[in-house]
């Protein structure tokens, strides 16, 4: 942005907000916001700094993150948004890839049930794989089961606020809001040796969909399809609207997501795009009609703020009326 022009003596820079100044005094630009020089942000793990107009960055290598919310929204390691939303077994991601006798040492299952009456899902348990451990987390609690085979690979379980977090020595972690949000975090390690609907964690979006048997896929039932653990569940054939099934909750829907619009997240819009996430949150809205409809809103709200929280950008949202929690009871 700080450009010599025909607009500023010769030696001083326009710095794009009508002023001249020095090129040691150019500001910097990110996500349509101005910082001086000297000024830091943080993108990722890594630490960027202004100096004479541009950005200088930290190349340090950064956590993976997945996210499955709500009724078959995900999001993958590389950032890739997309529904998929089947009764079955499905593998979230495992670094069991490639030939058939490839070595892992980890797996991650979500399993989806219906959540109303619409026929959409809700991911509601999840088998954690770890060597020769297998966890199973479903209905606020988790156990553990060990297998005769596998690896021994250790793993620290703790509560933080609302979740519970499963760290593995192999650098897997898991943190489960105990409903329907799961957020599946790897080191740097399984860049490109990851495979499932979490995408392959090769920092390029646009192949995040291979199936299970390694083909590129455009369709996200097909490629959702692949990566199912049971021959026995029938295939997606298409997407749920649940909107267009029930109507009458359209309207409701529309106006409680509407937060995720309005200025309470204003710090946020120009960082995280809202518009996919306003979209999910209509849908959840829609589809939970069996009870536990403000869950699957405030769920969606909720993976919004995350991602804001993760863009630098801290919304306090929560209300006594807006999805309230008792944070002494939390304490």
């Amino acid at each position: 942005e700080c450009i010599s022009g025909c607009v500023c003596p010769e030696g001083l820079f326009d710095d794009g907000k009508g002023g001249c100044v020095e090129e040691k005094d150019c500001p910097c630009i990110h996500n349509n916001q101005w910082y001086s020089p000297g000024q830091k942000i943080t993108v990722n793990c890594n630490t960027c700094t202004c100096q004479k107009g541009v950005w200088s960055c930290t190349e340090d290598v950064c956590y993976g993150t997945c996210m499955i919310y709500g009724s078959g929204h995900y999001i993958t390691f590389d950032g890739k948004f997309y529904d998929f939303d089947g009764r079955c077994e499905y593998v979230a991601t495992q670094d069991f890839c490639g030939d058939k006798n490839s070595s892992g040492s980890f797996s991650i299952i979500t399993e989806n049930v219906p959540c109303g009456t619409t026929g959409v899902t809700c991911s509601k348990a999840i088998k954690m794989f770890l060597g020769k451990t297998e966890l199973k987390l479903e209905n606020k609690d988790y156990k553990e089961i060990q297998r005769d085979i596998g690896d021994d690979v250790h793993y620290w379980n703790r509560t933080v606020g609302l979740y519970l977090v499963i760290e593995a020595s192999n650098g897997v972690m898991l943190i489960w809001d105990k409903k329907t949000t799961v957020f599946i975090k790897l080191t740097p390690d399984y860049k490109g040796k990851v495979c499932g609907l979490c995408g392959n964690f090769d920092d390029k979006s646009n192949n995040d969909f291979t199936t299970r048997s390694g083909l590129q896929e455009t369709n996200a039932l097909k490629f959702g399809n692949s990566w199912k653990q049971s021959s026995m569940c029938s295939d997606v054939t298409e997407e749920i609207k649940p909107c267009d099934v029930k109507p009458h909750r359209k309207s409701w829907a529309e106006k409680e997501c509407s937060i995720i619009w309005s200025k309470v997240f204003k710090i946020c819009h120009s960082k995280v795009d809202p518009i996919p996430f306003y979209e999910a949150c209509v849908h959840d809205a829609c589809s939970c009609d069996s009870g536990g409809d403000c869950e699957c809103f405030c769920s969606a709200v909720a993976a919004y703020a995350q991602e804001c929280t993760k863009a630098q950008a801290c919304v306090f949202w929560r209300t006594p009326d807006i999805c309230p929690i008792f944070c002494d009871y939390y304490n």
